[in-house]
C-alpha cells in the first residue's frame, strides 16, 4: 500500500512509525522549517526529523493552492494519505487524490472537541475520559465519519503533557489497526458523527493561562493541569507573579477574599478561591526555575510564618 503522510509536531511521530510499519510511505508532508529557540534559527519539525532518519522523501509546501503542489502529491500515486496534526486544512482537490482518500488521527472522541487543542480542552473542562479517533476526512473541520476509536480515562494526575504522550501512543495504535484492516481488504466502515455533543477546542492563547482567584478552585486546578507544559498557568500571589506547575483543589470553606494565602507549609501553599482553595505544589518565580513549594517558602519565609 502506497501511503503519503502529513504531520508536523511530536504527537504525529508515533503515527508516522505506525504507517511505515503497515505500508510503504512514499512521501512525507510537513510544515516548512520555522524559527525556534533563543537564536531563532530555522528548525525542522519532529516529523521531518523522523522522516529523514528513515530516508523518506520530504515535501514542505506552504499550502496546496498551487497546481504544482498538488501535482507533487498526485505523482506519487498514493493509495492513502494519513494526516496527523499537519497544521493545514486540506482542500477537496487534495482529499480526492488518494485512492482511499485521506485518514486523520484526532485526539478526542468526536464529535467532542473538534479543532486545534482537544487534549487541553478536555482537561480544562474536567472530562472523565477522552481518546483518539481515526476519521475519514472531508472538507469540514473534523466533521468526517469515524472509522475506529480508542478511549482512555482522564485521571486526577493527568496533565496536558502526560495525556499528550498517552494519546500519541493510542493514535498510532488505532491507525495501525485501521491500516491492518485495509490491507486485508476489510476497509473500516465509516460511522457518521452524531449531530449532538459537538464542541470546539479552540487554539490555546497565553492570556488564558492567567488565573483568576475569584473562580472555583476545581476550575483553576483543571487549568493548571491542562496548561502544563505549555503555556503554564500563572497568577499574582502576595505581590509576586508566579507560574504554577502543579496544584490541586481543596473543598475548603474559608470566608476569605480570593487570592488570600490561607496556610503555607511544606505540604503546599493554600490560596483562597471563589469556591474552595487551591493548594500550590510546584511554582516558578520570574526568571527562576520550577521548584517545590517548600523550596519557594525558604526564599519567602514571611509567607511560611502566616
Amino acid at each position: 500500500m502506497r501511503i503519503v503522510f502529513a504531520g508536523t509536531p511530536e504527537f504525529a511521530v508515533p503515527c508516522l512509525r505506525a504507517a511505515a510499519g503497515r505500508g510503504e510511505v512514499v512521501g512525507v508532508w510537513t510544515q516548512p522549517d520555522r524559527p525556534a529557540g533563543r537564536g531563532r534559527q530555522l528548525a525542522p519539525s519532529p516529523v521531518k526529523v523522523e522522516a529523514l532518519s528513515r530516508q523518506l522523501p520530504v515535501f514542505q509546501p506552504e499550502n496546496f493552492k498551487s497546481a504544482e503542489a498538488r501535482e507533487q502529491l498526485r505523482a506519487l500515486q498514493p493509495d492513502l494519505m494519513v494526516v496527523v496534526a499537519y497544521g493545514l486544512v486540506l482542500p477537496q482537490s487534495v482529499l480526492d487524490i488518494p485512492r482511499y482518500g485521506c485518514w486523520n488521527v484526532h485526539a478526542s472522541l468526536l464529535p467532542r472537541w473538534r479543532g486545534a487543542a482537544p487534549i487541553q480542552r478536555a482537561l480544562e473542562a474536567g472530562d472523565a475520559e477522552t481518546g483518539v479517533c481515526l476519521m475519514q476526512m472531508e472538507k469540514g473541520l473534523d466533521t468526517g465519519p469515524v472509522l475506529l476509536s480508542l478511549a482512555t480515562p482522564i485521571t486526577d494526575d493527568d496533565t496536558g503533557g502526560s495525556l499528550h504522550e498517552r494519546l500519541a501512543a493510542l493514535g498510532a495504535e488505532v491507525l495501525g489497526d485501521g491500516l491492518k484492516l485495509l490491507r486485508a481488504g476489510m476497509r473500516p466502515v465509516p460511522q457518521p458523527q452524531p449531530a449532538e455533543g459537538v464542541t470546539y477546542a479552540h487554539k490555546l492563547d497565553k492570556a488564558e493561562a492567567r488565573l483568576d482567584w475569584s473562580r472555583p478552585a476545581r476550575e483553576l486546578a483543571n487549568r493548571v493541569r491542562a496548561f502544563h507544559p505549555w503555556p503554564v498557568a500563572e497568577a499574582l500571589l502576595a505581590g509576586e507573579r508566579l507560574r504554577i506547575h502543579a496544584a490541586r483543589a481543596l473543598d475548603l470553606a474559608h470566608g476569605q477574599a480570593p487570592g488570600t494565602v490561607l496556610t503555607a507549609s511544606r505540604e503546599g501553599l493554600d490560596v483562597a478561591c471563589g469556591d474552595g482553595a487551591l493548594r500550590l505544589l510546584e511554582v516558578q518565580r520570574e526568571g527562576g526555575r520550577a521548584m517545590p513549594v517548600a523550596d519557594y517558602l525558604n526564599a519567602r519565609p514571611a509567607l511560611a510564618g502566616r
